[in-house]
């Protein structure tokens, strides 16, 4: 079993356990005796990236998590509770999920609005996080394109997850749709979300190179059926900037990966 760091003494935020997906009444199976523990680190969270070739099943883990989705067979848990109405976490995917009706600052605050929280202070609380992601100014616009940005309107998503939930961030490919400019810059946001807010973010890409800059452990996933089949720790400094891309370790990182893609099938 592949473990972040296990500590029989600190509970587990994420836990995916025995975790097999069929379709079709088990002839075939998409994932199949998958286990992975992600270890709560309080104060201090952590940056998980998941990598794979399509289909192998990156998407789905996070479903799991999420509660968007149960597996065939095994079980799912979120700070040590299976997933359910009362522990779900919120996800940004790739496709901008704003509600185009609502203003920014409605749709960031919306997951407090259903848990009955009065208007000022949700408000209160949605405008810090409106703060932390540079939407200070555009807080009463509708939350549509071209209104805000394609960037722009990532950033409602995030802040939108982080205030229903702030210890775990789910993110599905968040910027494939975004120009390299906006990519970069969203990639420094949430370099600053994790060292200020301390989130557990688990985050998928096909893309090596920011795999490398964002994360603190990398998983790599086979597919046919889907396994983990390598773990990579990221040994770069905590805080991050542009910068470490020209360090010779960064680019190491980048061909070790790459490489283990390789070794493992799931690069040609």
């Amino acid at each position: 079993m592949i473990k972040f760091n296990d500590n029989p003494n600190q509970q587990n935020i994420v836990e995916l356990r025995g975790i097999s997906q069929s379709y079709d009444g088990g002839k075939n199976y998409i994932i199949k005796d998958l286990n992975l523990l992600i270890e709560d680190k309080p104060n201090q969270g952590q940056f998980i990236v998941i990598l794979g070739m399509s289909g192998s099943g990156k998407s789905t883990l996070l479903r799991y998590i999420a509660g968007l989705q149960e597996p065939t067979t095994g079980t799912v848990k979120v700070k040590g509770k299976p997933v359910g109405a009362d522990n779900r976490v919120s996800m940004v995917f790739q496709q901008y999920s704003s509600l185009p009706w609502m203003s920014v600052l409605d749709n960031v605050s919306l997951a407090m609005r259903y848990k009955g929280i009065s208007e000022k202070e949700r408000n209160e609380k949605a405008m810090e996080i409106i703060e932390i992601m540079g939407l200070k100014g555009h807080e009463h616009k509708y939350a549509q394109y071209p209104t805000l940005s394609g960037g722009q309107l990532q950033r409602v998503a995030i802040g939108r997850s982080l205030l229903a939930n702030s210890e775990i961030l789910l993110m599905d490919e968040p910027f494939g749709a975004l120009d390299v400019k906006t990519r970069l810059q969203m990639q420094d946001l949430l370099t600053s979300i994790w060292n200020k807010m301390h989130p557990t973010i688990i985050f998928v890409t096909h893309d090596i190179s920011e795999a490398v800059y964002l994360a603190e452990d990398i998983y790599i996933l086979k597919s046919a059926p889907s396994h983990i089949a390598e773990h990579i720790h990221v040994d770069l400094p905590f805080n991050r900037t542009r910068q470490i891309k020209r360090d010779p370790r960064f680019i190491e990182l980048v061909h070790e990966v790459e490489d283990r893609m390789v070794s493992v099938g799931e690069l040609g």
